[in-house]
């Protein structure tokens, strides 16, 4: 974790970039194009085209499991950004597919992309030190079980904390 302090501008900035660098690195991805956006809007993903054959599932499972694990280390200490992204990908951790593949790799595409974001508090924009939250709700977007599905922010001095 790298902490950078701009005393100036009252600004506090938290980031990850190395530990990101070294999780591309780890699966390959180092070479891989850089993409702007965590999830495209093409992907639907479901449970009924996860393989049934026991050596398939075997095959994917373990690499699928620490990409997903490695990127949920990153979103509970700096990128909370990628928070929805991991929680629709994780749902098929215990038996992923080919789809569900594509998807981690297009987040790894845009993690590769977005070294450069970090956590920033900002002190000088904040009036009060108040905890501020926003809520959002999809409803019925999980395709197999038709479950609402809802996430939220709280932000302090302008930076994320939850």
């Amino acid at each position: 974790m790298e902490i950078h302090r701009d005393r100036m501008a009252g600004k506090l900035y938290i980031s990850q970039k190395k530990y990101l660098e070294k999780v591309i690195d780890r699966f390959n991805m180092g070479d891989c194009k850089s993409l702007s956006i965590p999830l495209a809007a093409h992907f639907k993903l479901s449970s009924n085209s996860s393989p049934t054959i026991e050596e398939e599932i075997e095959k994917t499972h373990v690499l699928y499991s620490s990409v997903v694990g490695s990127l949920m280390y990153a979103i509970a200490y700096t990128r909370p950004n990628l928070s929805h992204v991991i929680s629709v990908v994780s749902r098929f951790m215990h038996n992923p597919c080919e789809d569900h593949w594509d998807v981690v790799k297009w987040i790894l595409h845009y993690v590769k992309g977005s070294f450069d974001k970090c956590l920033v508090f900002n002190i000088s924009k904040s009036i009060t030190f108040d905890v501020i939250g926003y809520v959002d709700s999809d409803y019925g977007g999980d395709l197999d079980q038709r479950r609402s599905i809802s996430d939220y922010i709280f932000t302090l001095c302008m930076g994320i904390i939850s």
